[in-house]
């Protein structure tokens, strides 16, 4: 993923840890491709597979980037501070299957996948988030998880989902905004010409009047920020309302709750910038 020079941009905020995963057994593919939106049988060693574990209503809990070193035996990265709850989620669905799942997210295993995996160690190299960013790939962090769906992550763009692998948890939803309609808010880039730090998560109003909610984020050298976050396509008629907290408005025959004052989203001054890959029409 080439950078426009940007090997000396730093996190907008600590570095999040990588955290690894390993699992090993026999029914190791099998059981991945029943729980996460790829298709495990095109796992191999020699590049990185994006795979999302969802919940059932389709919401990303967690991304995977993984790797068979062997036939029974996957690696996958994600952030460290999801490591274990990742591990925790999948270990309710193994019942029967012939696997063991382990939390390795330390220093010395983490150097010794980078040896043993040249796709590992890329992913693994400082100013990787920046080289992500810029690539329009998005990342989930504890401040995320369960937030976005699939689709809103823009994974049909980046190859992070199958469409016609079988089922997994969150599939239904997934495959019905895929066949059935279009999504309004997705993942956008953008650039903020001075330095700001944006958190995962955060809520912000772009400064064509949109609101939005943070993904990752990375400062430059330069003062520039660029930043991923899911906002309302700008193309589409009222994309500079808040259609967030329209979907949610209450029905008429669903009381109100009690108005309650809201803390104003910060505003953020900022131009687009384009994605290395199209987005669906």
């Amino acid at each position: 993923m080439a950078m426009e020079s940007r090997a000396e941009a730093a996190p907008a905020g600590p570095a999040p840890a990588p955290g690894l995963l390993r699992f090993r057994g026999p029914d190791a593919v099998k059981f991945l491709q029943g729980q996460l939106s790829n298709d495990m049988s095109a796992l191999g060693a020699e590049r990185l597979m994006l795979a999302g574990l969802h919940n059932p209503q389709g919401r990303v809990l967690a991304l995977l980037r993984l790797a068979a070193l062997e036939p029974d035996h996957i690696v996958a990265l994600l952030p460290a501070e999801l490591a274990e709850l990742t591990m925790a989620t999948l270990r309710r669905y193994v019942l029967r299957a012939k696997l063991a799942i382990s939390n390795e997210s330390n220093a010395t295993a983490l150097a010794a996948l980078a040896a043993q995996s040249p796709a590992a160690a890329h992913c693994l190299q400082p100013g990787e988030r920046a080289r992500a960013i810029a690539a329009g790939l998005p990342q989930v962090y504890a401040s995320t998880s369960g937030t976005f769906v699939a689709q809103m992550l823009n994974l049909d763009c980046v190859a992070g989902i199958s469409f016609t692998k079988g089922c997994y948890t969150g599939q239904e939803i997934i495959a019905r905004a895929h066949y059935r309609g279009r999504v309004k808010r997705r993942m956008q880039r953008f650039e903020a010409a001075s330095a700001i730090a944006l958190s995962p998560g955060e809520a912000v109003t772009l400064g064509d009047g949109r609101t939005a909610q943070i993904v990752d984020a990375v400062s430059h050298a330069d003062g520039r920020t660029e930043f991923l976050a899911v906002a309302a396509l700008p193309m589409l008629p009222g994309a500079a309302t808040d259609t967030a907290a329209a979907q949610s408005a209450p029905s008429p025959a669903t009381p109100a709750a009690p108005a309650t004052p809201a803390t104003p989203a910060r505003r953020v001054e900022c131009r687009p910038l384009p994605l290395p890959y199209a987005l669906p029409d």
